[in-house]
């Protein structure tokens, strides 16, 4: 009895750090594994399906459907001699053609030309420019329908809560003072985006840190364009996790009768969703664009550790958060596909799109010395978001 009531001063007694260092042990084996599959699964199986479907559609050949890389857990083979397989590494997937070098689709004109006649139309490399352009692009335009639909169906399930746009507190001598904000102002638009809610004014602003924004304010029934670039600031989460976020220097008290369940009809949900979609690519585009002018911070580069800890944090909120946060990786990876890298979809869109270009592909050995410098960048990516995404785990966890 004694060594029990011990036991429980010493948990009360627990630092922050060490709760902190409990809940890493911990949140990982019951949420970060299962739901970091679950929903990389879905997000690969819906990609993949983009390209599978349309590839039937234009009579391709297809040879393997594979969720995850490596050896073979289980499969199948279907009536059109398409093998279907489960494989032992998770972290992403393919379909490869009948005729194709290997799993990123690099063309084999040797093996192709080996074919019989009653084949040859069915092979990938023989379809016109445009078929193969439909093809490749279908994997990210399926994983944008797929953040789409899950947007507007939790929009017209669950609605949206909103405050109205309007500032409170303005800091004397910071940035929105400088920049000619006053307490009272509506804020119209940020960045041409359409501001309906004080929260939407938060995240617009906080997700462009160091960048210029472009602030419209309605004051006395008169329209009012300000410019100012927001502080970058860090914040820490629920979870421990840093963030670095934008700042001006405002902020608005709210009352009950200021909240407002605002619910779209099914019409207005599409451009709300379509918004939506936009603000993400968006972001997402500027916060690439950062690393090359300088002001990235790798600490907010994720690769498969970072998402899997986000996974599980984000599981332990609920289902609904999970299903969110399937749509944002949804169309981050759709994005990240349509880099111009070969390998990538980006890279086989740019291949075929200089081919329709010129009326013939590039030669053999251009587009051989494309996909070796595409795996290498892809490779090396990889390869360090892992190592970073490790030792910034351990960092955070041993501090």
């Amino acid at each position: 009895m004694a060594s029990n009531c011990d036991r429980n001063r010493r948990l009360v007694r627990l630092t922050q750090t060490e709760r902190r260092k409990l809940s890493f042990l911990s949140l990982p084996i019951l949420y970060a594994i299962p739901a970091f599959i679950a929903v990389l699964t879905l997000i690969v199986f819906v990609h993949e399906m983009g390209h599978y479907l349309v590839a039937r559609w234009n009579g391709v050949a297809i040879h393997t459907f594979s969720i995850g890389f490596g050896p073979e857990l289980i499969g199948f083979n279907d009536r059109h001699g398409t093998r279907w397989r489960l494989s032992a590494i998770p972290l992403g997937g393919y379909v490869r053609f009948v005729g194709d070098m290997n799993a990123a689709s690099m063309p084999d004109p040797e093996a192709a030309a080996e074919y019989p006649p009653e084949m040859q139309d069915r092979l990938f490399v023989n379809k016109n420019v445009w078929q193969r352009i439909a093809v490749v692009a279908a994997g990210p335009v399926a994983n944008v329908l797929l953040t789409f639909v899950i947007l507007y169906a939790l929009l017209l399930g669950y609605g949206r809560y909103t405050i109205p746009p309007v500032i409170g507190d303005v800091v004397s001598g910071g940035i929105a003072a400088e920049a000619g904000l006053l307490p009272g102002d509506t804020v119209v638009s940020v960045d041409g985006f359409g501001v309906s809610s004080f929260s939407d004014f938060q995240r617009l602003i906080a997700t462009a840190p160091g960048r210029q924004v472009t602030v419209v304010i309605a004051r006395a029934a008169e329209q009012q364009t300000l410019l100012m670039i927001p502080a970058i600031a860090e914040e820490t989460d629920n979870f421990g996790n840093r963030h670095r976020v934008g700042r001006i220097g405002v902020s608005r008290s709210v009352e009950q009768s200021d909240l407002t369940l605002y619910r779209p009809n099914p019409v207005e949900a599409v451009g709300m969703t379509a918004q939506e979609i936009r603000f993400i690519v968006d972001r997402t585009v500027a916060f690439l664009g950062d690393f090359f002018v300088g002001r990235g911070d790798v600490e907010q580069l994720g690769g498969p550790v970072k998402v899997a800890k986000v996974s599980g944090e984000v599981a332990t909120m609920g289902i609904i958060a999970l299903i969110n946060l399937a749509a944002l990786l949804s169309l981050n990876i759709g994005i990240f596909n349509l880099l111009p890298i070969p390998v990538l979809d980006g890279g086989h869109l740019v291949y075929y799109l200089i081919e329709a270009a010129r009326g013939r592909p590039l030669s053999q050995k251009a587009q051989e010395i494309g996909f070796r410098v595409g795996f290498a960048i892809v490779g090396t990516l990889m390869i360090f978001t892992l190592v970073n995404d490790t030792l910034l785990s351990i960092l955070r966890h041993a501090s």
